[in-house]
């Protein structure tokens, strides 16, 4: 009761990272809140699931295994969500910002009269005063995200209703395992209990998965392209230079707007989040869309005509000048030392 769940998302017997960045985020919440972390795990033979979750500081595993239940389909996972959130009555209840989780969010929301802040980049713990009515909360969860086109931040609090249910994007959180040793609280239910046969109208008779051949999560160094580098033809300085040093490449908004990278490569509020050691940004200018999917790199290198430009003030080195004269002298350089 009054507890912090997380919703694990899963796929071929394993918890997508997302899930686990949330259970980092979870345990620190639950910290503060003094409560317990627990989560919901739904799907088809999850015997393995307990040991890969209890080292992220999980107190309570709530199972659902149920053959009818992997794949995914919406109606299912929604009902059993719904009658355990009413049941154990969490006070905030956390899932990834994905196809799976945009989907489920709302629905299960809804059903609860909840409300649901969607794409959060950061979550606090803080107190909210209601000054018309009087009235000061305290412990409140704090859903903070971009918008009004990333232009803002936004701070969204729930006062009243539970649970507080948000959605985070992958990547904006760290996974770091609490203790290796951990043992926490597993228990079995009976998804027969939760679901009727009517949830399962909608049968999969065949599903395919394509894995993205862009690893920019998984990079260590990433080279990354903005609207400055003028042309298609001028980002292929960033595939050479990627090449030489070992790297990813990737790009803002902007040049995958313009048509210079593929959508997979882009890194931003609308793309992915990375952190790699070593973010090398060469001809974007640095607007917060972007800066919100990047500024945790252990290191930021930006190449830009501008001195002005907002990607500097992220950047611990800056180098001034034009892209097309910076990167083959990078590379030429790097070649030259790397004998």
């Amino acid at each position: 009761m009054n507890n912090l769940f997380v919703y694990l998302e899963i796929e071929n017997g394993k918890v997508e990272d997302v899930s686990l960045e949330l259970l980092t985020k979870g345990r620190t919440l639950a910290n503060q809140l003094n409560c317990q972390l627990e989560a919901v795990a739904v799907g088809n033979r999850l015997d393995k699931i307990g040991e890969q979750v209890f080292p992220y500081g999980l107190d309570v595993l709530h199972i659902f295994d149920d053959a009818r239940l992997h794949p995914y389909t919406s109606l299912p996972h929604t009902s059993i969500l719904v009658k355990l959130f009413e049941e154990e009555k969490p006070q905030i209840a956390l899932m990834g910002a994905t196809s799976i989780g945009r989907d489920l969010g709302p629905r299960v929301s809804s059903a609860l009269f909840s409300g649901l802040t969607a794409d959060c980049t950061a979550l606090e713990i803080g107190d909210h005063e209601e000054k018309k009515e009087g009235k000061t909360y305290t412990n409140l969860l704090y859903q903070i995200r971009p918008a009004f086109g990333g232009n803002i931040v936004a701070t969204i609090v729930n006062p009243d209703n539970r649970p507080q249910m948000a959605t985070v994007r992958e990547g904006v959180m760290k996974k770091e395992i609490v203790d290796a040793n951990n043992k926490g609280k597993t228990v079995l239910h009976d998804a027969k209990e939760y679901v009727s046969d009517v949830d399962f109208v909608v049968n999969v008779i065949e599903r395919h998965i394509e894995s993205s051949k862009i690893n920019l999560k998984g990079a260590p160094i990433i080279v990354s392209g903005g609207y400055g580098m003028g042309s298609k033809e001028n980002f292929q300085l960033l595939y050479d230079l990627a090449n030489t040093i070992g790297a990813e490449v990737g790009a803002s908004r902007a040049a995958v707007d313009a048509g210079f990278a593929e959508h997979e490569r882009q890194i931003g509020q609308t793309g992915v989040t990375v952190r790699p050691k070593l973010y090398i940004a060469c001809g974007i200018s640095g607007q917060i869309q972007h800066i919100a999917g990047m500024q945790d790199s252990s290191m930021i290198i930006a190449i830009n005509n501008d001195p002005g430009a907002p990607i500097n003030t992220v950047a611990d080195f800056v180098i001034t000048g034009d892209v097309e004269t910076v990167i083959p002298k990078m590379i030429k350089y790097y070649k030259k030392n790397s004998k």
